[in-house]
């Protein structure tokens, strides 16, 4: 029968506890790089549409683009009319034939006119589409805005089950792994310390969207800790109540007040009952431990 020592008597060597403490450092690295690639797979599989050219957004566009084209006419037909205009008036002054440049000079004001004409056309086709063009970017603008808020929900949560999983699992471990006294509970421990990292990374990482780290950010952090802390000693503290009788019984004490029993049935520290029918067998078994020695229940 092969015999296995109470997880808190076993001697842990300095070479086992760094060989822990490394481990804890590789699995929180592990840990932070799948938090890491969280936000990728969800961006991957979260579709967010980009600011692309709706009919109205291009009918806007091709409204401008006439009507840039309709100013640039007009300045051309303008400069036109003012050369025209100049060579007009010259000939008049010199008293020379001007019937043909009276003509150009005509013809560049009927440009001119029909470039103003096209420009006014194009101005109130622009103002035309401008609202529906306002409207279908600013639709565009909240479809965008909701897959965002939607890769950032999913993110957060998928985040929040990594974190809730690897706590569960690094307790569920520990737990295991002292339920069998291994030889290696300072590895389930070192998952514990990876897992409780993670899980300030996590809080830090979220906590600093809302609360500059600067102002009130390193308060909050440190009142999680001392909340975190207290919790931790209180786990502990239930811990050793259930397992310090054990520990006691084993050492021939009473599993009440820790006062030496020998042979007899009550304690001479706290008068308590220190043998007790077995719930089982009613044979005599001592209160605390683990098993009957009787019946084996």
């Amino acid at each position: 029968m092969r015999f296995r020592p109470d997880v808190d008597d076993i001697q842990t060597t300095r070479t086992e506890k760094l060989l822990a403490a490394v481990l804890a450092a590789f699995l929180l690295l592990g840990a932070i790089w799948t938090y890491q690639r969280v936000d990728d797979v969800v961006r991957a599989h979260v579709d967010v549409p980009s600011f692309g050219a709706g009919p109205a957004t291009l009918r806007l566009d091709q409204a401008s683009v006439q009507l840039r084209r309709a100013e640039l006419r007009r300045a051309n037909a303008l400069e036109q009319l003012e050369l025209r205009r100049e060579a007009y008036r010259t000939a008049l002054d010199a008293g020379k034939p001007a019937g043909a440049l009276e003509r150009r000079y005509n013809v560049a004001q009927a440009e001119l006119r029909a470039a103003d004409e096209a420009r006014a056309d194009a101005a109130r086709e622009v103002q035309a589409a401008r609202p529906a063009a306002t409207r279908e970017q600013a639709t565009l603008g909240d479809r965008i805005s909701a897959a965002q808020r939607k890769q950032e929900r999913w993110t957060f949560f998928v985040r929040l089950g990594l974190v809730a999983f690897y706590i569960a699992g690094a307790y569920a471990l520990l737990a295991w792994m002292r339920r069998r006294n291994s030889r290696w509970f300072p590895l389930g421990g070192s998952a514990v310390v990876a897992a409780t990292i993670f899980a300030f990374v996590f809080a830090c990482d979220y906590l600093t969207d809302y609360v500059d780290p600067f102002e009130w950010g390193i308060a909050a952090i440190a009142a999680l800790g001392i909340v975190a802390s207290i919790g931790l000693y209180w786990s502990v503290e239930r811990y050793l109540l259930q397992r310090i009788p054990q520990r006691r019984v084993k050492r021939r004490e009473c599993p009440f007040c820790g006062y030496p029993v020998g042979g007899n049935t009550h304690c001479e520290g706290c008068g308590r009952e220190v043998v007790a029918p077995c719930t089982s067998c009613e044979a005599p078994r001592r209160v605390g431990t683990a098993y009957c020695g009787v019946c084996g229940q």
